[in-house]
């Protein structure tokens, strides 16, 4: 039986992964379609803070999927992004520059940071793997919702 499971990179900010949910490319539902159960993803995250311009340029988060619901959630009277639920587990925070050349989803090794501008894509598991292995070298438990 073929592996159905689909391995994401999210980009987001450091100070915007909490809470058991994920949104993406600023609250859009189409990239959280794509997913499903049990789909795999990590967050990769360039800056600190959303407003800030402090460099993290590391994967900070990753989990699964919890279940296929895509919902809105309301923010503000003018922004009700969607959101999907993810288990989170504990992680080590991984900087991205280690692990460039052994990425296949960057060509460009002096232009690493192109593929990131999507904001939400999909990757093969060979660099789920490398970066899911790095992640989780101390740590292997879930994070309580």
């Amino acid at each position: 039986m073929e592996n159905s499971t689909r391995y994401w990179i999210t980009v987001v900010s450091k100070d915007h992964i909490a809470g058991g949910f994920m949104q993406a490319n600023h609250g859009k539902a189409g990239p959280l379609r794509r997913m499903k159960a049990g789909d795999w993803v990590i967050f990769y995250s360039p800056k600190q803070t959303f407003k800030g311009n402090e460099v993290c340029q590391a994967f900070t988060a990753i989990g699964q999927a919890a279940d296929n619901e895509v919902y809105q959630c309301k923010m503000t009277e003018d922004f009700i992004p969607f959101r999907r639920n993810i288990k989170f587990y504990e992680v080590t925070q991984t900087p991205i520059t280690p692990l460039i050349d052994k990425l296949d989803f960057i060509p460009n090794k002096n232009s690493w940071g192109y593929p990131f501008r999507f904001g939400f894509f999909e990757i093969n598991q060979h660099d789920f793997d490398l970066i899911k292995t790095e992640m989780l070298k101390e740590n292997t438990t879930i994070i309580k919702q």
